[in-house]
């Protein structure tokens, strides 16, 4: 049953990545009636319970988008990258928080079209059932945390998990495949933002070691680096540096 639930919840985020795009063409909206009456049968019943788990699985879309996708990477990588700046809150997080979003569609558009071509067109066009479906829609997910997932977190969580070592992929459970993925997600983003943070780490040493010899012990040296900073990332054209890493890192494997 949760697998079930899981795997609904995966299927539902895949459709909106596949129609979101879509949103510019003309679109007749439908006039949707909501009411509650007495299920006097089964069905009824059944009808209902099928409702509100999509109901549910619509609230905690958001939620599946960050955990499964390249978000977590990328909007960390953007913050530590104005962090290391220094610039306060220079891109704003309006910017941030939607740099981030284009960048992930961008990068999982291979996943988006494996899910529309094997289970969301084929079972719009009821040549596959349901579940069927909900199967199909998982493993281009799951094919893609697994590309960026370790191994040693992976089998961390395995092991808490107190399962025997499967014997593939597939026999991996996708709620053991989430937290793996996430933590490795974390680990690659600090990783890359260490990396980031070295060259401005340098000028904020250079900047207060002259600073010292010159006796301006009370000057900021954050308030003289922040120009040097800031000309040497246009110079080497840092944002298109730091975003053909991004999608890059991810395009090797993906």
């Amino acid at each position: 049953m949760n697998k079930n639930i899981l795997n609904k919840v995966l299927l539902t985020v895949g459709a909106i990545f596949i129609f979101a795009p879509m949103a510019h063409c003309a679109l007749s909206f439908p006039n949707i009636n909501i009411g509650m009456q007495t299920a006097n049968t089964p069905q009824d019943f059944s009808n209902g319970i099928q409702i509100l788990i999509w109901l549910t699985i619509l609230t905690v879309a958001p939620s599946i988008f960050i955990t499964t996708t390249a978000f977590i990477r990328i909007v960390i990588v953007l913050a530590l990258t104005r962090q290391a700046l220094g610039a306060g809150s220079l891109p704003p997080n309006q910017v941030l928080l939607s740099l981030a979003p284009i960048l992930t569609f961008f990068v999982m558009s291979p996943t988006i079209n494996k899910i529309n071509e094997t289970a969301l067109q084929p079972y719009m066009n009821n040549q596959i059932t349901q579940q069927a479906a909900l199967d199909r829609g998982i493993k281009p997910v799951r094919d893609f945390m697994f590309s960026q997932t370790d191994e040693k977190e992976l089998a961390l969580f395995i092991k808490m998990a107190k399962m025997e070592k499967p014997k593939n992929i597939d026999a991996v459970p996708t709620y053991v495949l989430l937290p793996s993925f996430m933590i490795s997600e974390l680990k690659t983003a600090f990783k890359i933002g260490f990396v980031i943070f070295l060259p401005f780490l340098v000028i904020d040493i250079v900047i207060s070691s002259v600073l010292v010899s010159m006796g301006m012990m009370f000057l900021p040296p954050t308030t003289i680096a922040l120009p040097f900073k800031l000309i040497m990332f246009v110079m080497v054209d840092g944002w298109y540096l730091i975003i053909k890493s991004l999608v890059e890192g991810f395009s090797v494997i993906h």
